[in-house]
């Protein structure tokens, strides 16, 4: 008998979580922060958990940058707010959420 999902109850191979997650009325924020030596950080906010870090994994692999994940933020190093809102587009994150 295949595992089933305890959120959504439906088998593993066919769970919609991570999809009903990305659908919620959350905001997602995106901004820059200068930080020493008058370096520039992406900051994206709004995010929680294991979504959190999977989306800095695809991120930081998507834009070509370093960064971390902690504190429910994600840090990413230069400025790249056009570049992280056109990535979260593609993982399929609803343009309405998106505060850029």
């Amino acid at each position: 008998m295949p595992d089933i999902c305890p959120k959504c109850g439906l088998p593993k191979e066919l769970c919609v979580c991570d999809v009903l997650n990305r659908e919620t009325n959350r905001r997602i924020k995106v901004y820059t922060e200068k930080k020493k030596f008058r370096k520039y950080m992406t900051v994206v906010s709004g995010l929680q958990g294991e979504e959190m870090e999977k989306t800095a994994k695809e991120l930081k692999h998507a834009l070509a940058c370093g960064g971390t994940s902690k504190n429910g933020i994600i840090e990413l190093q230069g400025d790249h707010k056009a570049a992280v809102k056109k990535a979260l587009l593609e993982m399929g994150y609803p343009e309405d959420s998106l505060d850029v």
